[in-house]
């Protein structure tokens, strides 16, 4: 038999991979210790080797989050997955959810939220701010939420938004508190049992500096009851709480098949959660902390205007108002041709508005702030020379 689909010459080359120094918003550089896990060799998804290593991975999460919940397990898939799982788990047809909106994550999980058939509903806040608690009180007091879901850390906008008091006022008003803390985990604080959040998800590829396509997560006891008490299936099997949690061996039944997860993800996540164990969380958040400030007053010395106000930035991601006159692509790629550095521009509500410099993981330092700001400030200067920069960076 003749085969007319002729085997492609590109992949006769050999596979190049350049070295990048990735300083936007996430992925961030892998330490060397993660990619060397990474290689070691592939073992089967249910090999006893396997589930220690996602039992490890399971102490390691509780830890992160500040938790000691037993629904704690990882998802095969992005952030994306996390968002997903956490609403399809916990919401109905007809179920109202409250989306607290500080950028493009707002519009994100509304609409994944309706695509589960949700009423949903969304409380602002004003443009490079958070919600107050006060906001969210009066959200809660007119739409009745069964669920809240707020993004602590949005990439898109830098915005933190805080989370103190935020669970007990859901519990009073009988609403579940959903929070996506993918860009935020580890570069400030998270007290998951403390803040009586009931759901929560991150990124592996942000401040643990592990491969993206594995997503920590966590349900808390009031969220297992309200999936105890659905009335329909959960609509999607691949998000599936009970299943994925037998997986991961999280409420005491055998251990079952639910899919075929990466070994290869595990070990570099493995090896992620032990380095963030070994440095602990308060010296992990107060490394981006103090770079943060430095990325700050490095931009406002050199004239730039950061977008998110003063007392609502996000440590690991700074968002700067892109300079009148200035075309931010032609800067972020004069950065990549001429140094091999990203800095990206806006997402969604932000997109030509802003750059966005990433200070996560082992980029979380000194050397590699000063870096940032060379570069940015070179590449502005290269695009636009008009351009006032004030001093030397």
């Amino acid at each position: 038999m003749e085969y007319k689909v002729t085997s492609p010459a590109v992949l006769r080359e050999p596979l190049v991979v350049p070295d990048k120094l990735l300083m936007g918003p996430g992925p961030s550089n892998a330490p060397q210790r993660v990619l060397d896990a990474m290689s070691k060799p592939i073992l089967g998804h249910l090999h006893p080797e396997t589930l220690k290593i996602m039992d490890d991975i399971k102490e390691g999460v509780r830890y992160l989050f500040q938790t000691t919940n037993a629904a704690t397990f990882c998802l095969s898939a992005s952030g994306h997955g996390g968002m997903e799982a956490t609403l399809c788990n916990l919401l109905e047809d007809g179920d109202v959810v409250l989306i607290g909106h500080t950028g493009h994550w707002g519009d994100r999980s509304a609409d994944m939220a309706t695509r589960y058939g949700a009423d949903v509903r969304t409380v602002k806040s004003k443009v490079g701010q958070s919600l107050s608690l006060e906001d969210i009180r009066t959200a809660l007091v007119q739409h009745k939420p069964s669920v809240l879901f707020l993004t602590q850390g949005d990439s898109s906008t830098g915005v933190l938004q805080g989370l103190e008091g935020v669970g007990a006022l859901c519990h009073a008003n009988n609403c579940l508190l959903i929070v996506d803390t993918v860009a935020s985990l580890g570069g400030t604080p998270f007290f998951m049992d403390r803040w009586e959040v009931d759901a929560v998800y991150t990124g592996s590829q942000k401040v643990l500096g592990a491969p993206p396509g594995i997503t920590p997560m966590s349900f808390s006891h009031r969220a297992v009851e309200r999936f105890k008490s659905r009335n329909t299936k959960v609509k999607v099997y691949y998000w599936d709480m009970a299943l994925v949690g037998d997986y991961w061996g999280c409420f005491g039944r055998p251990r079952i098949y639910h899919h075929t997860i990466s070994a290869t993800l595990l070990y570099g996540l493995r090896e992620a959660i032990a380095l963030a164990c070994e440095e602990s969380l308060p010296t992990l958040i107060a490394r981006h902390q103090d770079c943060a400030q430095r990325l700050y007053r490095g931009l406002e010395a050199a004239g730039f205007e950061l977008y998110a106000n003063s007392k609502d930035r996000l440590a690991t991601v700074t968002t700067i108002k892109v300079p009148q006159g200035v075309d931010w692509l032609k800067v972020a790629q004069y950065a990549m041709k001429t140094y091999m550095v990203e800095i990206s521009g806006g997402l969604g509500p932000t997109a030509g508005q802003v750059f966005r410099i990433g200070l996560m993981g082992q980029n979380a330092t000194t050397e590699r702030v000063d870096r940032v700001l060379q570069v940015f400030t070179e590449a502005v200067k290269s695009v636009q020379p008009n351009v006032q920069i004030k001093g030397k960076i």
